[in-house]
């Protein structure tokens, strides 16, 4: 194993501050940094010794032998033992979960994000078959912690081993439900879950606390177990690796992988990388970013994707539209580099709207999608041939209800991980937004 590289910041707020000193022994558990303000207490996830403490990471050279044992964290309550233990939302945003958990519900609901809505992940599929009952015991806890009156699973009616163990795993409680999502982009987002769970469209500044409810990550409720059963502190993490391996595009699903370990070790375990290749994406297809075989995962890690090469478009003019539930326009504009084109245009999804000049765009009805005519006449005006979106599923229907009367040709900006892994592109949407609904929820 290579050295293991601890990024000072893997959650939302500041970056924490180191600790220990090179040449320091840790453990794994170790606590080696602590946060400055909102923030959440990094763990070694090795045994080994420090080599150096930088700006934004510590390295740690891991030991030849590796024991299972950690340094277990102190005894509190729950919410303590949560906050101790230095967990984190583990679906992407990596907000402390200790404050997200630490309101009181006064009954309210406690909402379980089990869409995996990227493409390729399967990860929190897998966990949900393979380690049902302490994800189950981790939502008993938050619920516990919150003063929650009910639990609700949202998960995608296709996933059927899964919803299948869950159902099994919950048959004799009365206060945790199923609820079954579509397979649409984006039914993981925090605010699409609420709406489809509970009926509410938040707005785009609302926490879910105004429709009296928190959403957990299912790999979170399994760190919440862990830290309350096991005082295990928060230093590994599960994820999927997949896309042009040497064995295949089936997807490679692991358990408790080190945080800090590199991107190159975990495609090495995969079989390697069949050259030549595209990029690779760390995260999903959609909001991922790409990264470098030197990289280390994080907290927050969910993908690690390999794909294709990209197409060529030869210095072609190309309109850019940015969707609140996909890539940056930095990372559109890098996509649109990589596929050898010019940007001529740009704009934003109807519905995109950010808080404040500079904010993050955010949706005003995830999945919900009106037409982009407007957008894509903009385009043809500016002298674009080709446009490469990053929409929902819905609003990539919208798009091309426009686009090719225009004469304009649409890449989105999965099609290179899509292509990769043998998913259909985003182009026009084909399937039923109605799914049933188990009886009580069940």
């Amino acid at each position: 194993m290579r050295n293991i590289q601890i990024l000072l910041r893997q959650h939302v707020g500041a970056p924490c501050e180191a600790i220990v000193k090179a040449g320091d022994a840790v453990k794994k558990g170790t606590l080696i940094a602590t946060p400055t303000g909102l923030g959440a207490n990094i763990f070694s996830s090795v045994y080994g010794v420090v080599e150096e403490v930088l700006e934004d990471r510590i390295v740690i050279k891991p030991d030849a032998e590796q024991p299972e044992e950690f340094v277990e964290i102190k005894e509190g309550d729950k919410l303590e033992m949560v906050k101790e233990a230095g967990i984190v939302g583990m679906g992407g945003a990596g907000f402390p979960t200790s404050v997200k958990i630490g309101t009181d519900l006064n009954g309210g609901y406690v909402l379980v994000n089990a869409a995996e809505c990227e493409p390729g992940l399967r990860h929190n599929m897998a966990q949900l078959e393979e380690q049902t009952d302490i994800t189950i015991r981790g939502l008993k806890y938050c619920m516990e912690i919150c003063n929650a009156g009910k639990g609700i699973i949202a998960i995608k009616k296709k996933n059927e081993k899964a919803v299948e163990a869950v159902r099994a795993a919950i048959k004799d409680e009365d206060n945790i439900f199923i609820h079954l999502m579509p397979d649409i982009y984006p039914m993981g987002e925090e605010r699409a879950v609420v709406r489809e769970c509970l009926d509410v469209l938040l707005e785009t500044t609302q926490l879910p606390s105004a429709a009296n409810a928190v959403v957990i990550n299912c790999e979170t409720l399994l760190r919440i177990a862990e830290a309350i059963e096991l005082r295990k502190p928060s230093f590994s993490k599960h994820l999927t690796v997949i896309g042009k391996l040497n064995d295949g595009r089936a997807p490679h699903v692991y358990f408790d992988m080190p945080v800090g370990m590199a991107v190159e070790d975990l495609i090495e375990m995969s079989s390697g990388i069949e050259e030549p290749y595209g990029e690779i994406i760390m995260g999903g297809p959609f909001t991922g970013k790409s990264t470098t075989l030197e990289s280390p995962i994080t907290k927050t890690t969910g993908g690690i994707i390999v794909t294709v090469e990209f197409p060529d478009l030869h210095g072609a003019p190309v309109g850019l539209l940015v969707c609140a539930c996909g890539g940056s326009e930095d990372r559109m504009r890098e996509i649109c580099e990589k596929m050898n084109g010019k940007v001529v245009s740009v704009a934003a999804c109807k519905q995109a709207v950010a808080a404040k000049p500079g904010a993050p765009l955010k949706c005003e009805n995830p999945g919900n999608c009106p037409g982009q005519a407007q957008k894509v006449l903009q385009f043809k005006k500016d002298g674009a041939e080709y446009t490469i979106i990053g929409n929902c599923s819905d609003c990539s229907n919208t798009v091309m209800g426009s686009a090719p009367q225009m004469k304009l040709k649409v890449f989105h900006q999965t099609d290179h991980v899509m292509r990769t892994i043998g998913h259909p592109l985003y182009r026009r949407l084909t399937i039923s937004k109605q799914v049933e609904q188990l009886p009580n929820g069940k």
